[in-house]
């Protein structure tokens, strides 16, 4: 189904929503009944006085999910700092649009689990948001999509590659890549170091490691590179050592390893100690890895990602510069750079939509094209930019750019 012909569906129920007296909650099917006084709802959420005639239209309510605890916390963290420094630039700029972002301003948790992030949106709808934001897990993504989609609610995923999360959803978007293409991209990467032998370590109980195996290597292969080797492990495991040990033995002079930053420094360790002196390379979750005490074992390592701090464009500075004031490094990563586009991303959908509401939203973020700290991209059919990614390094355990490729590499 094409997004115009469900944006076009929406707006005509958001009108006959209006017309029957009811708010912005896209989940909403009846008008509430009148009442004298504001009050809570039976959900809990805080009741709030209504705004003057037209001005409620001006504000986009927005409801934000993100990793707040658990192994993964540190994005969230980096999520809600990007998202407060967003709303602050926004509402004080005085433009046709102001945020307030639901939950008393703060992003619901997910703690990386998918469960639990069913919960985080669920607790969010009360609220009336007209969109939701999040989150960076493709496992804690899908669930809260189909929940969108059943129910009309704009979700711009940040983090979330996994290709099928904007398939046949109308109302969900990203402004993240997806793994088939960052897979390509770490493929193309391999060709470009003239690899010849690679090996495969990957998570098998994981959508996104996943995700990237199979796109690496279909691209791997179609370019000629051999693949001498693939070993499993889980999202859980700390011993890598007998997968090192294998891709040691099969003569690989390149070894990838889609999985996220929690294990990231254990096994560039234990692959380093088996004897491995190529490259080491994974996807946009080794973003963020602790390097500490393991400097020189990160050396000749690789990752793709969304963006790095050291592009010079004016999006970027501007946004690396008055984060690192606020709240220093530990936390600056693409997903801090994702949830702060997402926000801006919302605003320019209102404006090209002309409405606050989520069929105005929907309809503005059809086919956008927009300019942030990830660079500028168009969202296609099926709501995914099509857009730049860069290929990160590390020196003395700092990462650094090494370069950039566009989608037509």
């Amino acid at each position: 189904m094409k997004k115009k012909l469900l944006s076009l569906v929406l707006s005509t129920a958001m009108i006959a929503v209006l017309l029957a007296g009811c708010g912005s909650d896209a989940a909403s099917t009846e008008a509430p009944a009148e009442a004298a006084e504001p009050a809570a709802d039976a959900a809990g959420a805080p009741a709030t006085e209504a705004a003057p005639a037209g001005e409620e239209d001006k504000v986009i309510k927005i409801g934000v999910v993100a990793p707040m605890t658990g192994g993964k916390a540190v994005y969230g963290e980096g999520a809600q700092n990007a998202i407060d420094m967003a709303v602050e630039e926004i509402n004080a700029a005085g433009g046709e649009y102001t945020v307030e972002i639901v939950n008393g301003g703060k992003a619901a948790d997910d703690g990386g689990d998918a469960k639990q992030a069913v919960n985080a949106y669920n607790s969010l709808i009360p609220y009336s948001p007209e969109a939701v934001v999040g989150s960076f897990f493709s496992s804690v993504t899908l669930p809260m999509t189909e929940l969108a989609n059943e129910s009309g609610m704009l979700l711009l995923a940040t983090g979330a590659t996994n290709y099928t999360v904007t398939i046949d959803k109308p109302t969900v978007f990203r402004d993240c890549f997806i793994d088939p293409y960052q897979g390509k991209m770490a493929a193309q990467f391999a060709v470009d170091q003239s690899v010849s032998k690679a090996a495969i370590i990957y998570a098998k109980d994981d959508d996104y490691s996943n995700g990237l195996k199979d796109a690496f290597i279909e691209n791997a292969e179609a370019a000629g590179i051999e693949i001498v080797y693939t070993g499993e492990c889980t999202t859980t495991d700390t011993d890598f050592t007998a997968q090192a040990s294998q891709a040691v033995a099969s003569g690989a002079d390149f070894v990838f390893y889609p999985c996220f930053l929690d294990t990231v420094p254990l096994f560039v360790q234990q692959v380093r100690d088996a004897g491995f002196t190529g490259i080491i390379m994974g996807g946009d979750g080794w973003d963020g890895s602790d390097t500490t005490g393991l400097e020189t074992y990160f050396e000749n390592c690789y990752f793709t990602n969304h963006y790095s701090s050291e592009d010079t464009a004016p999006e970027v500075q501007a946004f690396v510069s008055k984060y690192t004031e606020k709240y220093g490094t530990e936390t600056l990563s693409a997903c801090s750079a994702l949830y702060y586009d997402a926000i801006y991303m919302l605003v320019q959908a209102a404006e090209n939509g002309g409405g606050s509401d989520t069929a105005s939203l929907v309809k503005g973020m059809t086919g956008m094209t927009f300019t942030g700290v990830g660079g500028t991209f168009t969202l296609d059919d099926n709501g995914d930019p099509e857009k730049c990614c860069v290929i990160n390094t590390y020196e003395g355990g700092t990462v650094k750019w090494f370069k950039t490729l566009s989608p037509d590499a």
